[in-house]
């Protein structure tokens, strides 16, 4: 009765959950009961708690994720479709170069044969060699099934992970390793090509390579781990049975992209870096599309060649580099890896938020502060140094290829812009290759000299770009063409 007299009375508030209590238990009173609380686990443990805490976490990430896969408009575009599917290419680079890291590339590193470096650099140089004069037009002039050809590069990718599974051992390794090169370079020429295609209207092209660049890295980032531990857990077969369960997925996310990007109705191709007197009808680069070009190839040099250079130079225990650790030298070439990816995220997160009125300065920036970056560690060579120029050489690579992007939209019309990024890809990636050579055959018992020749390679380009925004050129014939100017308000 106290407890009744308590609850219609009123007089203490504090009472009235115990008086509710004692009265549900006893099932005397017609008050509701409070709201239900949501039930936990019956016993709470550390396990059970961690448990909820990183399914909670983890479900926050993936709705994060998918809020920004289809920002802005890019699931009705086709363009998160595509995003998928490129950082499904990302994740098997990444997982490919884990899973050879021992076999193929540390092996060419450490060899003394002359003979083994040269076949590595045939491997490394000869899936840009083909793309670029034979592979890169044929794709540009794919007119059906360019969803299929992506499609084709993740499957043969997972083909030849599995038949290096068998044959690591055997000569089979190399031509294998080269094919899933030429695969993978020829899906970025032609992801190129198909993302003008699944560009919403909301955003630029430069925003979209922006955002797929930086899908790309985190995707390649988680790959590369799990390959790495496949590798630990057991041997390089294991990290390749990854790559291969990374390409069907691959091979399917490909066919999903919408089947608009097959039409190429009113494609016509770009001329790029400039047209041939005779050559069939191209629409012809600008000035300003050269300018980024050339200043764009002035920076990949660099960032290829610091790829292949540093880790030879630490393999070989040169200078500041550990000497018979590898686990030091795996924390160097770490280093130098983290201040790359760094420099990428930083570069084009600032590129993805601005708008360049005026991109030819922001290029000569760029190649300006890669040929300062190798100059010093030239002039001040070491570990650090490298780290400093690394950083500096993929922010100015981001930002560089942000401004390419952004101009190739800017000053070609829409019916040459798939052809355009297509073929400015495979030039970016020759330059790349071209600085990648000059690390693998550069001398690797000093930082020095490798970062003298390619600091001067790197200023041969980055005074071709001067030039060409003043209208001149160092090698004739690589300069602006004039093109008929139409008369005002005529098409």
């Amino acid at each position: 009765m106290a407890g009744n007299s308590f609850r219609r009375s009123g007089t203490d508030p504090r009472t009235t959950p115990i008086a509710s209590d004692a009265s549900l238990r006893s099932g005397t009173t017609t008050e509701e009961p409070p709201p239900a609380r949501p039930r936990g686990p019956r016993k709470l443990t550390v396990t059970r708690v961690a448990g909820h805490r990183v399914r909670e976490l983890s479900g926050r990430a993936v709705g994060l994720f998918r809020r920004a896969a289809t920002a802005d408009g890019a699931d009705r575009s086709g363009l998160t479709a595509l995003t998928y599917a490129t950082m499904l290419t990302y994740a098997l680079d990444a997982a490919v170069a884990v899973a050879l890291a021992n076999t193929l590339f540390f092996a060419a590193a450490t060899a003394e044969s002359k003979a083994n470096v040269a076949l590595y650099l045939a491997i490394t140089v000869a899936p840009f060699a083909l793309v670029a004069p034979v592979i890169g037009p044929a794709l540009d002039r794919l007119q059906r099934g360019r969803r299929i050809a992506m499609a084709v590069s993740c499957a043969g990718r997972t083909v030849l992970a599995v038949v290096l599974v068998f044959q690591l051992e055997t000569w089979l390794l190399y031509p294998a390793a080269l094919g899933i090169m030429v695969l993978s370079k020829s899906f970025l020429v032609l992801k190129a090509a198909v993302t003008p295609r699944v560009l919403p209207s909301s955003i630029t092209l430069a925003t979209t390579n922006s955002r797929l660049t930086t899908f790309g890295m985190a995707a390649g980032g988680v790959a590369g781990a799990v390959a790495g531990g496949a590798a630990f857990l057991l041997g390089s077969p294991g990290a390749l049975w990854w790559v291969a369960g990374l390409g069907v997925v691959g091979a399917v996310l490909c066919l999903r992209i919408p089947r608009w990007v097959e039409s190429t109705a009113g494609e016509v191709p770009a001329a790029v870096p400039a047209s041939r007197p005779g050559a069939r009808a191209r629409v012809p680069a600008s000035r300003s599309v050269l300018v980024a070009l050339w200043g764009t190839s002035a920076v990949r040099v660099l960032t290829g060649f610091l790829t292949l250079f540093v880790a030879f130079v630490v393999k070989a225990g040169a200078e500041q580099a550990p000497a018979g650790d590898p686990a030091a030298q795996l924390f160097v070439i770490g280093l130098v890896g983290a201040a790359a990816g760094t420099g990428l995220f930083l570069g084009n997160a600032i590129g993805a938020r601005s708008r360049f009125d005026r991109v030819e300065p922001v290029v000569l920036a760029a190649a300006g502060a890669a040929l300062l970056a190798a100059t010093a560690a030239a002039i001040v060579p070491g570990v650090p140094a490298a780290v400093v120029t690394a950083l500096v050489a993929s922010t100015a690579s981001a930002l560089a290829k942000v401004c390419l992007d952004a101009v190739v939209q800017r000053d070609l019309p829409e019916h040459a812009r798939a052809s355009a990024f297509g073929r400015s890809e495979t030039v970016l990636q020759l330059a790349w290759v071209l600085g990648g050579a000059i690390g693998v055959l550069a001398p690797h018992d000093t930082f020095r000299t490798g970062f003298v020749v390619v600091a001067a390679v790197v200023a041969v380009f980055a005074l071709q770009t001067a030039l060409i925004r003043r209208g001149g050129t160092l090698v004739p014939g690589l300069g602006v063409r004039r093109a008929p100017v139409p008369e005002p308000g005529l098409r």
